[in-house]
Parts: structure tokens; sequence; C-alpha cells
């Protein structure tokens, strides 16, 4: 048979008897560019192998960002989800095409030299997203994540790209559990077990049977860790459906969000609805509310601010102690507390939590979502957490009346530094310091028992630029408090920490120690003193003493020249801009 199409005549016994009316340029403005006219034969003869049909060079092209691999349980099952959502996308009139980008495991490579390329991924991811997508004329994008760099590193493309978009989070993991105890363990548990054995609390074969179990299967990280943070300051952003962030991995509640995340995109394609109009200032400062609600992540911050970036909006440091101040701390969740994400999920997920947050005056209710409705409007019909529930506390009752991510200046951070400090370890910390130019030397010296109470362990040399790459410290917070120090030692880094990190830590301090910041000039036996009452960090020498050890100082060599961490080096911004590789483009205009 033949099919008369506008720009073209096919003869083929596989194409349908008529063709659908063709669609509005304005869902279709890209892949118009890419696929329409007869110069664009090459282009579509491409496509017919990889399923297309003559009547899908009508419809708008859905990109379906999947980040699967079997690197990690945090995606090994996200395939999957991403031809659920290709189904959606299809169903509503789209075309779906999925494509793959990297992932890395944190998990794994925490506490080697490996653990260098975790935030690198996040450029890596974002670059080769945004490539894809706009190489191919894509109109429209769903990208699914699982391990917590996808996150972010998908929602920088999706703004630089701004193009009608969705985000799923690929679900939290179901807690393991120890055999013939009912403990409910995860992935913190195992490295915290780490420093227990280092200082006989456990024998070998519990230490066996904490590893052997504690991770049952497909999703990220259990607690309010940095996948499940950036999953619900996605939400709250407004850049998923809701209740995507409150969802098991391997449950049908995931997969039916991924078929309407599918058909989402099509409807904002149809709206013209695009990423920039929902990732307002006022949107991230809904993030900002949520995340600190929840206890999360000290990575929001380097994420958010790399994701405001991209989508050209003005979000600094000074706005996460702005927003702080009025935000309590309140809910009872991993690391600091005691309950899972999937618990937080069997009662609701966040959104009963954000409507408590709206009605309180406490987030945006106008900021526009991927609904298609405000806010507001996806909250109205929201019930109430069931009576009872001991996981998020009422308002006038927190865990803490204020933030937990602190943000600190001082002599040793003038530019600034982020500590997680929920007020169990207390709001002030004075000790001596032991100082470390690597992470490695540092867990060496806890796991002897080298670090004792009202030490401040510093690990230095290990910043965006420094590392490269800035290395989470998991490794050495957990070993801490696996020797029951937590109360008694604080670490502060130039580095970051894992979501996983609990205790009284301050990362992100910049100027690193690579550029000359203070934290390079630091001696072992110097006085370091920790205020969150002040929003302080100092170093207890004097100006002049400052002043004469910076006179001494000598800058490291570069630890590498060659390859992805050599350009990430060359690039890379402070910590205190979001770590980000593209700071000196204009992305005002795309």
């Amino acid at each position: 048979m033949v099919i008369s199409l506008p720009f073209m005549k096919i003869k083929s016994n596989r194409h349908p008897k008529s063709v659908p009316a063709k669609p509005s340029p304005s869902i279709r403005h890209y892949s118009s560019i890419v696929l329409d006219g007869p110069d664009r034969a090459p282009s579509r003869a491409m496509l017919y192998p990889v399923g297309f049909k003559a009547e899908d060079f009508l419809k708008p092209i859905v990109g379906i960002a999947s980040t699967w691999s079997m690197v990690t349980p945090c995606n090994m099952h996200i395939d999957k989800l991403a031809s659920e959502a290709a189904a959606g996308a299809d169903a509503a009139g789209g075309k779906a095409i999925i494509f793959n980008t990297i992932t890395i495991s944190d998990g794994i490579s925490m506490g080697t030299e490996g653990m260098k390329y975790s935030l690198v991924s996040r450029e890596v991811i974002a670059d080769s997203v945004e490539t894809v997508a706009g190489c191919e004329g894509m109109d429209g994008l769903v990208a699914v994540g699982g391990c917590d760099k996808n996150m972010p590193g998908c929602l920088i493309a999706i703004a630089r790209l701004n193009r009608p978009a969705v985000f799923v989070y690929g679900g939290t993991i179901l807690p393991g559990c120890l055999t013939g105890t009912g403990r409910k363990l995860d992935i913190v548990s195992v490295f915290e077990a780490v420093g227990a054995h280092a200082n006989k609390l456990i024998d070998d074969k519990e230490l066996l049977a904490i590893e052997s179990c504690a991770i049952p299967g497909p999703g990220s990280c259990g607690g309010m860790y940095t996948a499940n943070t950036m999953a619900s300051a996605i939400e709250a952003l407004g850049m998923s459906l809701p209740n995507s962030s409150a969802q098991a991995a391997t449950s049908e509640a995931k997969r039916d969000d991924c078929r309407r995340a599918g058909a989402a995109v099509v409807e904002l394609l149809k709206a013209g609805i695009r990423p920039r109009d929902i990732m307002t200032k006022k949107a991230f400062e809904n993030s900002i509310t949520v995340v600190i609600a929840l206890g999360g992540s000290t990575n929001a911050v380097l994420h958010l601010l790399a994701m405001a970036h991209s989508a050209g909006v003005k979000l600094t440091i000074d706005d996460f102690t702005r927003v702080g101040k009025k935000v309590p701390v309140i809910a009872d969740l991993k690391p600091s507390g005691k309950h899972l994400m999937s618990e937080l999920v069997a009662i609701g997920g966040i959104r009963p939590l954000m409507k408590i947050l709206l009605d309180a005056g406490l987030l945006h209710g106008d900021c526009m979502t991927v609904t298609g409705k405000t806010m507001a409007e996806n909250l109205a019909k929201v019930p109430p957490y069931p009576a009872g529930q001991t996981i998020i506390l009422p308002l006038d009752k927190p865990i803490k009346k204020d933030s937990h991510l602190v943000i600190l200046r001082g002599n040793l951070a003038p530019e600034g530094g982020v500590a997680k400090i929920t007020g169990k370890e207390g709001l002030v910390f004075t000790g001596k310091a032991k100082v470390f130019n690597s992470e490695e030397l540092a867990m060496r010296a806890i796991l002897d028992g080298s670090i004792k109470k009202g030490h401040v362990v510093v690990i230095r040399y290990e910043g965006p630029k420094g590392g490269p790459g800035m290395r989470e410290m998991l490794g050495p917070t957990a070993a801490i408090m696996g020797r029951g120090l937590g109360k008694e030692v604080a670490l502060i880094t130039d580095g970051r920490f894992s979501g996983g990190t609990h205790g009284f830590v301050v990362g992100h301090i910049t100027p690193e120690a690579y550029n000359g910041g203070p934290l390079a000039l630091v001696k072992n036996g110097d006085t370091i003193i920790i205020d969150a009452h002040k929003h302080e960090l100092n170093l207890g020498i004097s100006a002049q003493e400052i002043k004469t050890r910076r006179k001494a100082w000598k800058p490291m060599k570069p630890r590498y020249t060659r390859g992805v961490l050599a350009k990430y080096a060359n690039h890379v911004t402070s910590a205190s801009l979001g770590a980000v590789t593209d700071y000196n483009l204009d992305l005002s205009v795309r």
C-alpha cells in the first residue's frame, strides 16, 4: 500500500492505512528539525530499525533517560522502569526513545580512590543526557534515576535543555534484616559495623552476617540519605509527579509512577510548560524547606546550588540560612533518627508533611509543577498521617526548632562550610586538631585508636579541585560512630559527607586547602571551635599567626594530569557555588 505524508511517499506493507493529522509544530519543535522534509530521509531511515513506523514521525519524540546498570542495586531495576515510562509516553500520543547514561556506586567506592569519580559522575550524567537529547532532537524527556548523583545530574541536564520533562525516582530499597534478631539494616549499618569491629564490639562472624543481609534487593539506600533526600527535594521542586519520592523500588506504585510520567511529558508539551517555568527561586525555596523538615543530607546544598545554576536561578548558601531560620526538623529518620524511608512510605510518604508545611505558611503554594497544577492544588486533598505515627513530629514539638543544615563562616571557612547538626550531638564543639592530608590517613588513625575524645579530625586536600572530586567521608564518620565517639569527636573537611553521615561534622569548607584556604594552615594541636549558635567555624590562633603560616605554605601539585579527573579539577568551581563545571558560561539564554 502507499501512504501519503506531507513530505514523502513510502511504499511499505508494515504501515497503517491512515496517518494521524499533523500535530501542532510547537510540540515537535526539535524533532521536526531532525525528521521533517525530503532532505531528512536518511534520519528517518535510521529510525525504522529501532521500531519507528511512518506515523511515529508525526509524534513528539520523548526521550527516556535511563540510568540502568548492574553496577549498583540502586539502579539494577531501572531498565524495567524506563520501559514503563516509554509505554506511558507512547500511549499518550508521543514516541518514546530509551537511552542510557552512566552511574557509579558510592557505597562500593566509598573510602577508596575510586570515590573521587562520584561527584564527577554528576557532570558526566548531565553532559550525556544533554548531549543525546540535543543531538537527536528530542522534544521532551523523562529521566529515571536511582543512586544519588543520577538525580541532580538529570535535573541539571533538564534545566539546561529546558524542554518539557518529568523526573522519576527509582525508589527506595526495602530494609535488610539480621537473622534471629529482627534488627533492620541498611548500608550505613555495615559502615558502622566496621567501626564496631575495629573496637572489638562485634566479631568477624557478626560483621559477615551484617554485610551479607543488609541489602536485600533493588532500590536506593533506605534512610534519609542523599538519594531519598534528593528525590524528596525534586518532588518539592515540582519536577516529579506527586509521591514519586516515596515509593518502594519494586512496587506497582513505582511502575504506575513511570507510566504516568511518560504521559505527563506529552501533556506538558501540549501545555507549553517547560522546566524553567517550574524551577523558580520560590520552587527551590520549597525544596530547601522540605529537605530541612526531613533532616536531609548536606549534599542537598551542593546539588540544589548546581541545579539552580543550570536553571538560571540565583541561589546561594545564604539562602539555606535564611530559609532554615523558620523551618524545623520534624522527621525522625535515619541516619540521626530511628526510622527508614520504607516506614515513611507506609504512612503516606512526604505529601502529608508538605501539606503540614503549606498550611503553616512554610511552602509557596503558587509554584507550578509537572502536573500542570500548582503545589497547593496538588496538596489540597492530601489526607493527614495516621494517628499515633511517630515518624513525623508536630511542628510545635520538633526534633530541632530550626535547620540542621548550618552554614558556618569564620577564619577557617571565609566562604562557608556546611555542618549537619541535629542538636543531638550538641551545638558547640571545641577540640584539638588532628590533621590528615587524605581520607585514608584519617581512617587508619580512627581504626587504630589514635583518635580520642576531644579531637577534631581535619581531613584536607579532598575538595573539588584538591581531591579532585570532593570525596564523601562516610567511612571515617561511620567509624567514629562505630567506636562510640559520635558525641566526643568532631570531623571537618573540604570534602563532603554521605547522606548516611551523622555526628558533629562540617564539610564543604571553602576556600578548599588546595586553593590555599585556611584549612591548609591548620596544625596538630590547634584549637578548633565549631559554634552552630553563632554559625561560626574558627581556628583558635591569631591573625598574625595565620599570616605567617600562609607565607610558608606551598601549593600541592595536581594529583592527576590526564583523564576525566584532571579535566574536572581544571574546570570545577568552589563547593560554595555548587561545584559546577560551567560556571563562567552564560546559561540564561538557551
